[in-house]
């Protein structure tokens, strides 16, 4: 069996690798990651918000796909337990609009909420929420259509399930170049330890990107000749993760909340309830934001500013009584066209002197730029890129999600 080598050990690439266990002997699978900590940006930074219906027609089925996967994947593995998989509501305390920007939320300073396909309906708020005089809740979800989940423990857990089939972890580690044959194919790949600055090469003719906002930087370093340079850049994210006695353990197994609140330039308020009484704000963004050489990076870039603004926020809805858990700073990969890549990589665009073999048996392949959306289409993307990786059916519809030079 072809062995694979994935570029990223955040949530899409370790779902690659579950996905690619299941079909393939996971020895012939390879993670490697550079940062020190695992799961240091979006994989473990993000709100693990679901949806099934909030998506374009382009990436409408991977959102379906992969909604329906972290279901069947909590049933089957005691997600309710494991990773905070529970059933939520979302609520919008916005104006109504009728304008739907549901690609390019981000970039436009739109709010998520503005995503959701349900009608509005007036709405109950739950009882944690302190509300103004005169606020409107409405009811952006259907029933059934919405979910939630930790990101950092189900990418533990995605993690988990690797190792024990057999994967191979290499952490912290980078790739630093890549060998081909006499035929100019693809045929291993050369892998530092960062720790011992010992190099190993690994015989691959399969090498998934999963790098998330650094994958045009591992690209590069791997393929140094190509004129391509990826179509990925960063949105920077700041986030709190409190606790609050108006939201305990038992208010969680009632379901949870998503809350979107109204937008204000560069804010755009979303306030998550957890399993286990965890309370989750975040919406404060900046596509300035300078990307740090390893994911750890981003700890020292935290602000002050940014953590006080949403400290406030969530002081209004919930009260002082507060007890801060953890703050922090991911960076999400985005595109311009606000849609993930799910591609396999042309030879054409890997320079001179570089092929690979026809699928399945070798290639290049992206899967990277969900935005806000990386924890939803997480399972969805694992289930179809390998699938393409392996030359069999695709569960899933994602030639709009390719590679467009």
């Amino acid at each position: 069996m072809t062995t694979t080598v994935i570029l990223g050990a955040g949530i899409i690439g370790t779902s690659i690798a579950y996905y690619l266990s299941e079909h393939q002997p996971a020895s012939s699978i390879h993670l490697v990651e550079p940062s020190p900590e695992l799961f240091a940006s979006a994989s473990g930074y993000a709100g693990g918000f679901l949806a099934k219906d909030w998506f374009s027609p382009a990436s409408a089925e991977l959102g379906a796909l992969s909604f329906e996967e972290h279901r069947r994947l909590a049933e089957k593995e005691s997600g309710a337990r494991k990773w905070g998989y529970a059933r939520s509501t979302s609520i919008s305390l916005s104006p109504a609009t009728n304008e739907k920007r549901i690609d390019v939320w981000c970039r436009d300073g739109a709010s998520r909420a503005e995503a959701a396909t349900s009608d509005p309906s007036a709405g109950i708020a739950p009882s944690w929420l302190r509300r103004e005089q005169g606020d409107t809740v409405q009811v952006i979800s259907d029933e059934g259509t919405v979910a939630q989940v930790d990101p950092l423990q189900l990418s533990q857990f995605l993690l988990q399930k690797c190792l024990d089939a057999g994967v191979q972890l290499h952490h912290p580690a980078k790739a630093i170049s890549i060998h081909t044959d006499l035929r100019n194919e693809l045929s291993s790949i050369c892998i530092a330890d960062t720790q011992s600055s010992t190099e190993t090469d690994i015989p691959c003719t399969n090498v998934v990107i999963t790098a998330g906002a650094w994958s045009p930087q591992v690209f590069s370093q791997l393929f140094p000749m190509s004129e391509l340079r990826l179509p990925i850049s960063s949105l920077a994210g700041h986030s709190l993760v409190v606790k609050s006695p108006k939201w305990t353990e038992e208010h969680g197994q009632h379901g949870c909340h998503a809350i979107f609140m109204a937008s204000q330039p560069g804010y755009s308020p979303e306030i998550f309830s957890r399993v286990g009484g965890y309370i989750y704000i975040a919406g404060l963004n900046s596509a300035t934001e300078p990307l740090p050489v390893l994911a750890t990076g981003s700890k020292g870039q935290i602000s002050k500013s940014a953590i006080d603004k949403l400290r406030e926020t969530v002081e209004d809805v919930l009260g002082e009584d507060l007890e801060l858990v953890r703050e922090g700073l991911c960076f999400r990969p985005l595109t311009d066209r606000g849609t993930p890549i799910l591609s396999r990589i042309l030879d054409k665009y890997l320079g001179p002197s570089v092929s690979t073999r026809p699928a399945p048996g070798g290639g290049v392949y992206l899967a990277a730029g969900h935005g806000p959306w990386g924890i939803s289409m997480s399972l969805g993307t694992g289930k179809v890129m390998a699938e393409m990786i392996q030359g069999r059916e695709l569960s899933a519809d994602v030639s709009r999600l390719a590679l467009k030079i």
